[in-house]
């Protein structure tokens, strides 16, 4: 009898080492596992078509589509491993023929004036006079993630590990390292979004340089993704907006207003580092007012005159 728990502590060991997925991913998959690991044990951890068809039974009464999918693809990977370390003969899950159709779940995105509103916040509360110093470092710090999130449409993950040395403030640019270690090099486009991370650089370069970390917390800390958050709420309220927003709605921003503006979606994949287009593809979905302009402008009943 295989001992599950053991190889797939070896299997995510595997996916850390030498397939270089992201921590959370990892998680995900730990978790997925286990609760696999603990379904199948009554069975005696047998890796059937049979026992699969049972679990995946169970968790359409427990789980959404989306979320059964993902335990799916997970166990999958994980039975595929054993496969080829010859622990198993066959992958269970080779000749089974599931269809979940997840419902398209759309990106929500901030509307521009919002963005503008919420970077307008900002920019008016480190203007304040009465600021102490640690307190106008924290907000030139504030504008600078804001800044770089709307910029750069990275995730808040990426901007929390960015290094000093992934931030070229000379030449304008970002090295950011996306889900899988994958490497991708953002250029700062705009002006005050460069001016923006050089003041905040300057009043706070030798907390930075002694930890490595790009951004830092008062405490001389690295950001945290909860800190990102609590940034991205609090001028969302200070801009007199109800919205409930996120980091990750910057990054949906990001792609449907470049996409508005008629960029190439495969230059929006590089920039979001999709490895698939069919990731990206889903902002196109998302863009109702372009297609309004698009079909108020481009359609050929423009051409008719009665």
């Amino acid at each position: 009898m295989i001992n599950l728990q053991k190889w797939a502590e070896q299997y995510l060991v595997a996916c850390k080492y030498q397939k270089g997925l992201d921590p959370k991913t990892i998680k995900a998959y730990q978790i997925d596992l286990s609760q696999f690991i603990l379904f199948t044990a009554p069975l005696g951890n047998e890796l059937t078509r049979t026992s699969m068809m049972e679990y995946i039974s169970d968790l359409h009464q427990k789980y959404k589509p989306r979320t059964i999918r993902r335990k799916i693809a997970s166990v999958k990977a994980f039975c595929g491993y054993l496969e080829y370390e010859e622990l198993i003969s066959e992958n269970p899950f080779t000749k089974l023929q599931l269809k979940l159709n997840a419902p398209l779940i759309l990106p929500k995105t901030i509307p521009f004036s919002v963005i503008e509103a919420i970077l307008s916040a900002a920019y008016h509360q480190g203007q304040k006079p009465e600021l102490s110093e640690k307190q106008q470092k924290a907000s030139l710090r504030d504008i600078a993630v804001l800044e770089l999130l709307f910029a750069t449409g990275m995730r808040v993950s990426e901007l929390c590990s960015l290094k000093c040395s992934d931030v070229n403030l000379t030449e304008g640019e970002v090295k950011i390292y996306g889900k899988g270690a994958k490497e991708r090099l953002v250029q700062i486009g705009n002006s005050a979004v460069l001016a923006a991370l050089q003041t905040y650089y300057v009043l706070n370069h030798p907390t930075i340089e002694h930890t490595g970390t790009f951004f830092v917390n008062r405490l001389g800390n690295p950001l945290s993704d909860q800190s990102v958050r609590n940034i991205v709420v609090k001028y969302t309220r200070l801009a007199g907006e109800e919205l409930h927003i996120t980091p990750h709605m910057f990054r949906h921003s990001f792609a449907t207003l470049l996409l508005e503006e008629d960029v190439d979606i495969r230059y929006i994949q590089r920039l979001l580092g999709h490895s698939s287009i069919v990731t990206t593809q889903i902002y196109t979905y998302v863009s109702g007012r372009k297609q309004r302009d698009i079909l108020s402008t481009k359609h050929p009943r423009n051409k008719v005159h009665i």
